[in-house]
């Protein structure tokens, strides 16, 4: 293989495993899934967090702490990427959206970025240094009239969604409700 086209195509693969750490990061600390979060980060790992700087461990616990006290649903969507590769160290800037419906009204707005820090160690990639930058909060107030609908006549309750593992990007396979359609 052409050495130029083996390496393009080396950093690809190592860029997709770094995305898919964050994913996962993502999908973990919207779940509370603290073994998934956990898998993120190496264990000699620091995490400056708004407000908080430490150990994975206590990052992690701090947050879902912090998450289940405050809000009933979080998303942390990633957004713009950038991955500078250096051997067996990366650096990362991903720009992220947070949105988390609070307890106690308004809701919460933020948008800011993580520079990170990773390493490869034993072929894995994983945060060694995470930097939380939080550029924007924005407190978000419900219309008044907006309905929150919870079923509908035609079609049955609307899902929603849990966070733990009895949440439904768990469940293999994924069974859909199908009101009397059926597959072939």
């Amino acid at each position: 293989m052409d050495p130029i086209l083996e390496a393009k195509l080396k950093a690809i693969v190592e860029r997709d495993e770094i995305w898919h750490v964050l994913l996962r990061y993502s999908r973990g600390i919207d779940r509370f899934d603290r073994e998934l979060v956990r898998s993120c980060y190496w264990d000699d790992a620091i995490d400056d967090h708004h407000g908080f700087g430490g150990t994975p461990d206590q990052f992690i616990d701090t947050a879902i702490e912090y998450h289940s006290d405050h809000q009933t649903i979080t998303h942390h969507g990633l957004m713009n990427h950038s991955c500078e590769l250096d051997g067996d160290n990366a650096y990362t800037e991903t720009y992220y959206f947070f949105t988390g419906v609070n307890v106690k009204r308004p809701h919460l707005m933020s948008i800011g970025r993580y520079i990170d820090h990773f390493q490869r160690r034993n072929g894995l990639w994983k945060i060694y240094s995470r930097v939380c930058l939080i550029e924007a909060n924005y407190a978000i107030e419900e219309h008044p009239d907006a309905p929150i609908t919870t079923s509908d006549p035609n079609q049955g309750p609307v899902l929603s969604g849990s966070r733990s593992k009895d949440d439904l990007s768990y469940q293999r396979p994924i069974k859909p409700r199908t009101w009397g359609v059926t597959r072939n």
